[in-house]
């Protein structure tokens, strides 16, 4: 945390929970610990500690949200148009944060870390985990890295929960929020999704109740991601990708290999999906997002969940987004209106449907680094 970022990031760990009265009490009301939570920083810490932005991951995302790990050029983190120098979080004047969630399969303890209670991996008799576990985790993190406030929380699909999550558990400790392209709640359509690509992991022979070794669920994990993938585009861009091409001829093969350039294109997506992430956290993953839910914690609905927020928010949505559309953003904003939050909402006309979280990096860039600038304008001035 000494010096300048200069594109090149180790991820550290930080581990906890080893003494009873550290443990991480679960919604489900079982204790977890010790286990380690994978993070990776950017930027200098100031000595305020006034400059601290957390970057809050989506269902598939990990730590490595910028940069390169050994060599300049080599897997960027998901994020990494959008933080560094002269970026939209610029780390030349903010020191930015990134962890993997608990449960999670990159660094962090999840279901197939070892139990240290029995020595083999917990599989399925890891504990079900929340949204809210995942942001008490965080907590422990923020507490660990002497940070006292956050400067700013964002985040898009998942990780806007997250920053939601963080403001009514927590709101002394966060100054501003940027949810983008979420929810307050997870829709019944999503929950659906989320139950096939469950169901098909689980009706893989190669899942063996959660207890697979060398030979992984590929197919059935490959099917989520195909499934879950599809939700993320939009007609409009998949109409604009591919269309109706054929993948290798100019002719229908009359039989049920790949004949469109969409069914290969989902097909490596799931391949590529297999190598990277684990089936098990998966499940725990969606499942936690199934949970989700801030309109149902009080009589009072969504309204009387932000009733402790304080925090100015920028809410961000998609006019193609399908999977998160923007009413449930609105949602969001009048209900922190009316508990009269300063909330600024922008919905961006894109045809990348949800993924232009992740593609429309000059217009998110502009509104974010304005909104920062202004934020931390306010903190220096206090």
């Amino acid at each position: 945390m000494g010096s300048k970022w200069t594109g090149i990031v180790s991820p550290q760990d930080f581990v906890f929970g080893e003494k009873e009265d550290d443990m991480l009490l679960l919604d489900c009301g079982r204790k977890l610990g010790p286990f380690s939570l994978r993070f990776e920083t950017y930027g200098e810490l100031t000595e305020k500690k006034d400059n601290a932005i957390l970057i809050l991951h989506a269902l598939s995302g990990d730590a490595h949200v910028a940069g390169y790990h050994g060599k300049v050029g080599e897997k960027p983190g998901w994020w990494h148009e959008m933080i560094g120098t002269g970026k939209a979080f610029d780390t030349n004047v903010f020191f930015v944060v990134c962890s993997n969630v608990i449960g999670g399969c990159s660094g962090s303890t999840g279901p197939r870390s070892i139990n240290p209670e029995t020595g083999r991996r917990y599989n399925m008799d890891f504990p079900v985990i929340t949204v809210s576990d995942m942001v008490r985790a965080q907590h422990k993190l923020m507490k660990h890295l002497g940070i006292k406030k956050w400067l700013s929380l964002s985040g898009g699909s998942m990780g806007g929960m997250q920053a939601l999550e963080w403001t009514t558990m927590f709101p002394e400790n966060v100054t501003s929020v940027i949810p983008i392209a979420t929810t307050a709640r997870l829709s019944p359509q999503s929950i659906a999704f989320n139950w096939v690509g469950r169901e098909a992991i689980m009706g893989d022979p190669e899942w063996r109740n959660g207890n697979y070794e060398d030979s992984v669920p590929e197919k059935g994990l490959s099917i989520a991601r195909m499934l879950g993938h599809i939700t993320y585009l939009s007609d409009e861009s998949m109409d604009k990708k591919f269309g109706r091409k054929l993948q290798e001829s100019s002719r229908y093969s009359f039989d049920f290999s790949y004949n469109f350039e969409v069914e290969s294109y989902l097909n490596y997506k799931g391949q590529s999906f297999v190598e990277r992430f684990d089936a098990n956290s998966y499940l725990y993953i969606t499942r936690a997002m199934d949970y989700f839910d801030l309109s149902s914690r009080f009589p009072g609905g969504l309204v009387e969940s932000f009733k402790n927020v304080r925090s100015p928010f920028l809410v961000i949505s998609f006019s193609s987004d399908w999977l998160f559309p923007p009413y449930q953003s609105r949602e969001i904003v009048k209900a922190l209106r009316a508990n009269s939050i300063d909330v600024s909402y922008c919905e961006i006309k894109s045809a990348y449907g949800h993924d232009a979280f992740l593609l429309e990096v000059e217009v998110l860039s502009k509104l974010i680094s304005d909104f920062l600038r202004n934020r931390y304008d306010e903190v220096k001035n206090d």
